[in-house]
């Protein structure tokens, strides 16, 4: 059984990536879900900061972290640190007080602390119980269910196993050579396609895709990226980004959405955002479009992810997809952006 540290507000969505590379994830408060294993590329997330073998759990305080790691068995040999964490600031913790208390209690039982490279770290994550993000039952979240925390919060202890990288979130669409206004958050982007499925040996389209965000993120977890749009400014802004970013083989093409020039069935996933009602600068009616780009997902591939400022469930179930799970996104005040996890039907639609 294992840990996870959460990243941002949104545990479900969250717990829903995560899914993507562990079984059985469960929010269990704020910031934090267990699960009862790791699959390959659970390092790629970009919603959930590490992983820890799950030593126990009991309620946010010191002394019960204490009691707790006074009685676990530890199974382990060398050097040893502790890293405490008050998730989201939500349980009030002195976390420096924390690590010293739980780092006595180790060495007490026979181990060394190493601060600078310990072989084994000891993650203590303590969370508020009056977060409600983890709790939040307004969302289809594919069969994620929360567990609520206890009155006074909760604590759990793990070793760490992995840590996620982080380094693309210091690439901003701002540093990219071709940048365009509106251009998505490499960390929702790198969730998107998670959610999609990308992945090494995988083959994913963004038809349309803009300056190429989402096509970058998939690149980056190993799949092969291949875009399309009816722009050609942004077709070779797109292209401009992928050459100077990304490593290995993408396809970028100028086309319609919602005529996609790629075989039947020759695409693992497929990911867009759909343009933005007022803000967008298409040619012909926005619902006809996505609609067609949709139908046309649906051609090449079984599953799909759409992004957009409204729900664009119907129009997916019209054309043979399932709405796998939902979530809003807030942007800003102005801005939410609904994200759809899509599963294609086998009923002949």
């Amino acid at each position: 059984m294992y840990v996870l540290e959460l990243v941002g507000q949104d545990d479900r969505f969250a717990a829903a990536e995560a899914a993507t590379a562990a079984s059985d994830v469960t929010p269990i408060a704020a910031g934090l879900a267990t699960a009862r294993g790791l699959d390959d590329g659970f390092e790629t997330l970009a919603l959930t900061h590490r992983a820890a073998e799950l030593v126990g759990t009991t309620d946010a305080s010191l002394d019960s972290a204490a009691v707790l790691l006074e009685a676990a068995g530890i199974d382990r040999d060398g050097t040893v640190a502790v890293r405490a964490r008050d998730v989201r600031s939500t349980a009030g913790i002195d976390t420096q007080a924390a690590e010293r208390r739980l780092g006595q209690v180790l060495v007490d039982r026979g181990f060394e602390v190493d601060l600078e490279d310990p072989d084994h770290v000891l993650q203590a994550f303590f969370a508020g119980a009056d977060d409600a993000s983890a709790v939040d039952a307004d969302r289809d979240t594919a069969d994620i269910e929360p567990v609520a925390p206890g009155d006074d919060g909760l604590c759990a202890l793990g070793w760490l196993a992995v840590e996620t990288d982080r380094d693309f979130a210091d690439r901003q669409p701002t540093d990219r050579p071709f940048f365009q206004p509106g251009s998505m958050d490499p960390a929702l982007a790198r969730a998107l396609v998670n959610l999609a499925g990308a992945g090494p040996g995988t083959t994913v389209l963004d038809p349309m895709c803009g300056t190429g965000g989402l096509l970058l993120e998939a690149g980056r977890v190993g799949a092969t990226p291949i875009g399309g749009d009816a722009q050609r400014k942004m077709v070779r802004g797109a292209g401009e980004n992928l050459r100077a970013l990304l490593d290995g083989q993408w396809h970028v093409y100028r086309g319609d959405a919602g005529r996609v020039p790629i075989a039947d069935d020759s695409i693992d996933a497929v990911v867009f955002d759909a343009p933005y009602g007022r803000q967008s600068k298409i040619e012909g009616d926005l619902d006809t479009l996505v609609a067609d780009a949709l139908a046309e997902a649906r051609r090449v591939a079984a599953r799909a992810v759409v992004v957009g400022d409204r729900p664009w469930n119907d129009a997916a179930e019209s054309v043979g997809w399932t709405v796998e799970s939902t979530f809003q996104r807030r942007v800003h005040r102005s801005l939410v952006r609904h994200v759809a996890i899509l599963q294609s039907r086998t009923d002949g639609v």
